[in-house]
């Protein structure tokens, strides 16, 4: 699957993979930091942002759409970068591709297998009617009749748009262009399970690894360290202060420097 990418700067080629219901644009501070020292590809993941819609969609696909991306750019010695749903697609890539990848770093995720959750915004996001909302306001304020948390609201919002374009929305009943979500939900609705999955069963991967975590979130515990050293032997393990699941956006320059110096 071709997929919709930013590309910006020069030198040593780093892929950025965002999470579920993310889009390229969550990591658009970090990447333009980060583009005056590589060539950074954000990378919308398929049945998310830009990219195509599909009804196949887990871990396997989604590493080889990155395989994919890297043949058609003629990408080596890639430094790869995912964020929770896109740390996992990472760390697959590197575990099946071990060549591929030469640097490689997960935030706030581990390779195990997570209880289902996130039903919650699936059911708020089920019960936006975009036949019948006439703007971003109506859609926020049915999200927040079931979400409590602002700052996923919001995160949330960012993938609400006018549909157009090759991949857009349908139109609503009068034959008129209506808001459409960028990710696909019916899809994600149906294999949500998947996001949850280990990596792959237990398989050694000896590529330079940094996991950042979240000190605040408990998306990587300190009973999950000792597998991820086993797994990824060659792997650091940080701690970003005052920082939750979304470690990048409560602490975008920790994170920075924390990646500068894995990959310098």
């Amino acid at each position: 699957m071709k997929l919709f990418f930013r590309k910006s700067g020069t030198g040593k080629p780093l892929i950025i993979l965002h999470g579920l219901f993310g889009i390229s644009d969550n990591w658009a501070a970090l990447a333009k930091l980060w583009s005056e020292y590589f060539t950074v590809y954000a990378v919308d993941l398929r049945n998310h942002g830009q990219s195509p819609h599909s009804e196949e969609w887990n871990y396997e696909v989604m590493a080889n759409d990155i395989i994919e991306l890297m043949g058609d750019e003629k990408l080596t010695d890639v430094a790869i970068l995912g964020h929770s749903m896109g740390g996992k697609v990472a760390m697959r890539l590197a575990i099946e591709y071990p060549m591929a990848v030469s640097k490689l770093i997960v935030v706030d995720i581990a390779p195990k297998q997570y209880p289902p959750h996130n039903t919650d915004i699936v059911n708020a996001l089920k019960k936006v009617d975009l036949d019948k909302i006439q703007s971003r306001k109506d859609a926020e304020e049915i999200l927040r009749e079931d979400l409590h948390d602002e700052g996923t609201i919001q995160f949330l919002l960012k993938n609400l748009y006018w549909s157009q374009g090759p991949f857009a929305g349908k139109e609503n009943a009068a034959g008129e262009k209506s808001l459409a979500w960028r990710f696909n939900l019916a899809v994600i609705s149906k294999h949500l399970s998947e996001v949850y999955s280990a990596t792959l069963p237990p398989l050694i991967c000896e590529t330079e690894s940094l996991f950042i975590r979240g000190e605040k979130s408990q998306y990587v515990m300190p009973e999950d360290e000792a597998d991820i050293r086993t797994l990824f032997p060659n792997s650091t393990i940080v701690t970003i202060p005052d920082a939750g699941h979304w470690v990048h956006a409560d602490q975008p320059f920790p994170v920075f420097e924390t990646v500068m110096k894995f990959i310098n």
